[in-house]
């Protein structure tokens, strides 16, 4: 069974950036296909990005599209998501997620504690 832990979060202005990390242990990384999810102050959790088993396929959010950008090192048994031009909507507690069949939105099996990020206006 997978561990995952994020780090990398923080305060930033809007127009700023961050780069979010989640480390995994405890199987092997390049058999779960990976995502990152975020959850708001009274908003349910949503989906953000994906990226499949090697990093050769990603899929975003509309939300995010063009100012996020989600990838991997499975040398280092890491995922990232790096962040860019970050709005005060952008406000979170962001989740990274892995599973073993599909990848993409929806269902996932294993769940990190989350990592906070702030824009500030």
């Amino acid at each position: 069974q997978v561990q995952l832990v994020e780090s990398g979060g923080g305060l930033v202005q809007a127009g700023g950036s961050l780069r979010l990390s989640c480390e995994a242990s405890g199987g092997p990384f390049s058999n779960y296909a990976m995502a990152w999810f975020r959850q708001a102050p009274g908003e349910e959790r949503e989906f953000v990005a994906a990226i499949t088993w090697a990093g050769e396929n990603q899929y975003y959010a509309d939300s995010v599209k063009g100012r996020f950008s989600i990838s991997r090192d499975n040398s280092r048994n890491t995922m990232y998501l790096q962040m860019n031009n970050l709005k005060p909507e952008d406000t979170a507690i962001y989740y990274c997620a892995a599973r073993t069949a599909g990848w993409g939105p929806g269902y996932y099996d294993y769940w990190g504690l989350g990592a906070q990020v702030t824009v500030s206006s």
